[in-house]
Parts: structure tokens; sequence; C-alpha cells
């Protein structure tokens, strides 16, 4: 593995532990930013490690249809793509919540945490 690879997969890692700690302490908003954060950067890792081009972009559905070029497939559906590309704006301004339709809560940040951390499994399976 790439030592660029690494640092990407620790800050990755780092995302996802932060966003444990911030669900822990009822701080949803934080949370699902860093589980926006943990999915864009391991989805980034494969493409510094493979090779491919890093792209300056937040979208989750850009990064997953760039792998997807490349036959590298991820198990993130379009619903989860668009759910976490709707977090990126909103969890770091206070435009509102997050969700412009209801506050975020304990129970979708848990889902989110779960897509974060299957996400990030696969990227290390992936440059491993």
């Amino acid at each position: 593995m790439k030592n660029e690879t690494k640092t990407w997969l620790a800050f990755s890692r780092e995302n996802l532990a932060s966003a444990r700690v911030l669900l822990e302490s009822n701080l949803f908003n934080p949370c699902l930013q860093n589980v926006q954060q943990c999915v864009e950067k391991a989805l980034k890792l494969i493409l510094v490690e493979k090779a491919l081009g890093l792209k300056r972009t937040h979208s989750i559905m850009e990064l997953k249809n760039t792998l997807n070029n490349y036959d590298i497939e991820i198990d993130l559906s379009y619903e989860e793509c668009d759910f976490l590309d709707s977090l990126y704006i909103p969890s770091k301004y206070p435009i509102s919540s997050v969700l412009p339709d209801y506050e975020p809560n304990h129970e979708l940040c848990s889902k989110s945490i779960s897509i974060a951390n299957r996400v990030l499994e696969q990227a290390g399976k992936i440059v491993s």
C-alpha cells in the first residue's frame, strides 16, 4: 500500500471513530458530517492507491461512479449515495438541520455509521 493511501485510510478511520464518539454524545449533525467525510475519504483512497487520479469533489455518487468506470464495485446504493451527498453542505454550515425534512437522531446516525463502516471495510480490502 502506498504511503499516501495509508494517510487517506488513517483519516477515514479517524472520521469514523469521531462519528461514533459524536453519536455517543448525541451530537448528531457533526456525527453525520464525519460519516460523510469517512465515506468520501474511503472512496478517494482507492483512487489514490490505484493511481486513477484524485477527483476534486465531495460527491459520493461521483466518486462511486468513477470507481465503477474502472470496474471497482462498492456496495453502496444509489439511495445511500444520495443521502450522503445531501449531508455535505448542511452539516458544515448552520443553514438548518443536516436533513431538511426532519432532525437527525440516534437511529439515523447509527445507520449512517453502519454505511460508513461497510464502505471503509470494502476500501481497505480493495487496497490491501
